[in-house]
């Protein structure tokens, strides 16, 4: 009785993982949408954005360096596919008061339309020896990496669910699938993503919601840069 059980278990398994292609969601069409990225002032952000931008999307870019924002859009809105799309600039920290972030966004949809896609990408690295690692930075990184994707998503997440369509990128890292030496304060926060996406997924999928995970390796970007000095 007990393999009669464990055999219907696993080929309900199987026919899970096979239909699953079947029933995905249908790609977000971007010509009109609005998309919104954190930390898109450099990096994976201005690059997700620049593509984004590229197939007729609007843009909310948010970052914390006012200077680095306008130059990013000059550079963005080189690549504009009709005269009607809009480049946003909003210079805040998405990880330090819920409430502000909240706002901006509100104005952001006032100005552009309700949020299609969020691409959370705003994030820091410090690496070390867990031990020579100051306990603020596990707090920085925590802060940053973490809260800093929760507040912009908890800030759209209701709209979405009321218009039944919506999409949230949360950008981890290959460091949030496997521990790795001299990472015990970034990685602990990219592991933290993919809880809070999986069980995201579980609460929005009935709403045509649907969230992202991505796993980047070692990027060419100033942000790592940064965090190679210290290596």
């Amino acid at each position: 009785m007990l393999l009669l059980a464990a055999a219907f278990i696993v080929a309900f398994v199987l026919l899970l993982y096979m239909v699953s292609p079947l029933i995905s969601p249908k790609s977000l069409k971007l010509p009109g949408a609005h998309v919104v990225v954190t930390g898109g002032s450099s990096g994976i952000g201005k690059c997700i954005a620049m593509e984004c931008y590229k197939q007729g999307a609007f843009i909310t870019l948010i970052a914390r360096d006012e200077n680095k924002l306008l130059q990013t859009k000059k550079e963005i809105e080189k690549y504009s596919v009709n005269d009607k799309q809009v480049v946003l600039c909003i210079s805040v920290d998405v990880s330090k008061d819920y409430e502000q972030v909240e706002n901006v966004l509100k104005q952001a949809q006032e100005k552009l339309g309700p949020v299609d896609m969020l691409v959370n990408c705003a994030g820091t690295s410090v690496t070390g020896k867990f031990e020579d690692i100051e306990v603020n930075a596990f707090e920085r990184l925590m802060a940053v990496n973490y809260l800093g994707s929760v507040y912009p998503s908890r800030a759209v997440i209701a709209t979405m669910k009321e218009r039944r369509m919506g999409r949230i990128v949360f950008v981890s890292s290959q460091a949030g699938q496997l521990g790795v030496f001299g990472y015990t304060a970034y990685s602990a926060t990219k592991f933290a993503l993919r809880g809070l996406a999986e069980a995201l997924q579980m609460e929005v999928k009935p709403y045509n919601v649907y969230v992202t995970v991505a796993y980047p390796p070692d990027t060419d970007t100033p942000g790592f840069a940064e965090e190679s000095k210290t290596k």
